[in-house]
């Protein structure tokens, strides 16, 4: 595999480069992770928002009266991925012990942090929206100054393993060890405290959660139970969820299922429709998922134009981070609350 210092053998293009010499002590202080009260939290993050102050479409149920809701992740994972049996598009090869990786599959990983994560950054900056990057830790230790640059631009970092393996099988005591990796290595490059957790497919264990809340994670999204954010009794306390997403995925439906960017696109485009539609009368929260690798393409950039525009059009729709979704599901006398616990 390539070197480990990837930002010294591929500098950041022009317009990378101009945002990081003019960001200066406003970047540094971003960096820092100096978070804002939960009020300023939510409003600095529907900065997306299209309702003029004059128009005052149903809803309520978020701040600034806001009616709907989109929660974007950008999952940063490459160069953190294994180096041999990895899944990616390349057919699968049983290597003997002697090689060491798989040349073909990194590069498709590369493409990730070199140029989808770049092209993202510039995509979200264009339309004024804040995400939230779920990322691995050895991607970050491997790439750290794009993890300092989401993090600059005024994106979450939040937890997706230190490394790019499963924790359901884990002993308590491992998975502790685990979650605090996860946590520390994102804090120690990024400077931002991380508040929120994405376990490798979803696949949490009996303990998780338990150890996300004495860990002082705030929520997590490995949940696909819901259109909205609600709170879970963990340990006796308040625990949010912020439900994830499948069906609006790019991993899954791109590559998973070979759609063209078209049918992606006419597949949240309807999605966006209907939780607009039902979020006249009940807080509805739109989640939908871009991969380093996978929407970071040209085409797929396009297609995320296309959304971000089309969604921008209807009155009332803002797009917040997770951490700010947690928070003011926390803080709201509106949210759910529910007994089960899945």
């Amino acid at each position: 595999m390539e070197s480990t210092n990837s930002d010294s053998a591929t500098p950041p293009n022009p317009q990378r480069r101009t945002f990081l010499a003019q960001a200066g002590a406003g970047a540094a202080v971003l960096a820092a992770g100096a978070l804002l009260s939960p009020a300023n939290a939510s409003a600095a993050q529907t900065t997306g928002a299209a309702t003029p102050k004059s128009s005052k479409p149903k809803g309520g149920f978020w701040p600034g009266d806001s009616r709907l809701v989109v929660s974007i992740s950008m999952q940063f994972e490459a160069g953190g991925q294994p180096l041999k049996d990895t899944d990616s598009p390349f057919p699968r090869v049983n290597f003997p012990d002697s090689v060491p990786s798989d040349p073909a599959t990194n590069t498709w990983f590369a493409y990730g942090y070199r140029e989808g994560i770049p092209r993202l950054l510039d995509l979200w900056d264009r339309h004024g929206v804040k995400v939230t990057s779920h990322m691995i830790g050895d991607a970050v230790k491997r790439n750290p100054a794009l993890a300092r640059e989401i993090v600059a631009r005024g994106h979450e970092a939040s937890g997706h393993g230190p490394h790019w393996s499963s924790q359901f099988a884990m002993s308590r005591d491992e998975e502790r060890t685990f979650l605090q990796q996860a946590a520390s290595m994102l804090a120690e490059v990024t400077g931002q405290p991380v508040k929120g957790y994405n376990c490798n497919w979803l696949r949490r264990g009996p303990n998780t959660l338990s150890l996300l809340q004495e860990l002082g994670y705030v929520y997590h999204i490995d949940d696909v139970s819901r259109d909205e954010p609600f709170i879970e009794q963990v340990n006796g306390k308040d625990f949010v969820v912020v439900p994830y997403t499948l069906r609006n995925n790019d991993i899954v439906l791109i590559e998973g299922r070979n759609y063209s960017p078209g049918q992606f696109l006419e597949q949240i485009k309807l999605e966006f429709d209907q939780l607009y539609e039902e979020a006249g009368t009940r807080r509805r929260m739109m989640s939908i998922s871009a991969h380093d690798r996978i929407s970071g393409t040209p085409q797929m950039v396009r297609v995320w134009d296309e959304f971000l525009r089309y969604a921008k059009r209807h009155p009332g729709v803002a797009f917040m981070r997770k951490d700010a979704i947690a928070e003011y599901t926390l803080n709201s006398p509106l949210s759910i609350r529910e007994t089960e616990t899945i």
